[in-house]
């Protein structure tokens, strides 16, 4: 029961912010990609041209403008999401991301299929742990409207080494009391690899950070904050259901600037992610 208190007292300091209103920039709407066919066949028009890199760079500008566009809708999203993973596969961009070394760096969320706050680790896990009560858990504060709370931005930090091991820390900045108040929830987690294209992600402990109450109270603040040991939310997991704080997570694309990432499955929820850098840590 005091897990499932901690998770809903986690939560309440989450809430999706739908469109990432609260921190997008306004851009125009690119035009929908050219698709093109594997191959052409005995029939097919003689000007079929092959896609190249090019192309690539072309479907990927064209997703990452209009997933910052403030009228983004899902199922458009989503065609521009198949047309870079298309499109990368048939150049052999972006592909076999557990090994490339592209994983590792700095990433900042730019399109989550529900709320921002799923783009955690911490919460795939959770739904592992409870699957009947989960998303009910979830809902407690999912109905708390804008801007008694707002989520956002979020972001990943991933090292990784040559064998295919290494770590993720998930940071989801929390603002309250319409920006009185905020921390960056953080998860850290342990990546091995399963395969070319999925990391296995082990969640070890989630913890809120950098609050701004604490830091209000000057050096005791920031002695409390730095004293606090981090919830041992793997652990937790673990002894409700043995497995359960470790998921999987498949890139499906993956270069120098962009990665499209989704947690248990190819047909799992995808999350877009830009990198902000390959090495140092993300500004929040």
């Amino acid at each position: 029961m005091k897990f499932i208190a901690f998770s809903i007292q986690c939560n309440l300091l989450l809430v999706p912010v739908q469109g990432f209103s609260a921190y997008k920039r306004s851009s125009g709407i690119v035009a929908s990609t050219k698709l093109f066919s594997a191959a052409p066949s005995d029939t097919a028009d003689q000007s079929y041209v092959d896609p190249t890199s090019a192309d690539v760079d072309k479907c990927k500008s064209d997703l990452l403008t209009y997933c910052q566009s403030p009228a983004a809708q899902s199922n458009y999203v989503l065609d521009k999401i198949a047309a870079v993973e298309r499109l990368g596969e048939q150049n052999g961009i972006g592909q076999g991301s557990s090994y490339s070394g592209l994983l590792a760096g700095e990433w900042e969320l730019v399109y989550a299929p529900e709320d921002i706050t799923r783009s955690s680790p911490f919460f795939w896990a959770f739904r592992k742990a409870f699957p009947d009560s989960s998303d009910q858990i979830f809902g407690i504060t999912d109905a708390i409207p804008d801007p008694l709370k707002v989520v956002g931005p979020a972001y990943q930090s991933i090292d990784i080494d040559v064998s295919g091991n290494g770590s993720l820390i998930s940071r989801v900045k929390v603002s309250t009391l319409g920006g009185a108040a905020t921390s960056i929830m953080t998860t850290r987690a342990t990546l091995f690899t399963d395969d070319l294209e999925t990391v296995m992600v082990r969640v070890d402990t989630t913890k809120p950070e950098e609050s701004t109450i604490l830091k209000k109270l000057g050096p005791l603040g920031d002695t409390l904050s730095k004293s606090s040991p981090a919830f041992p939310s793997g652990e937790a997991l673990e002894r409700v259901k043995p497995g359960s704080s470790t998921i999987p997570m498949l890139t499906t694309f993956c270069d120098g600037t962009l990665r499209i990432s989704c947690y248990n499955s190819k047909r799992g929820k995808k999350f877009v992610w830009k990198r902000t850098s390959f090495k140092g840590s993300a500004e929040i």
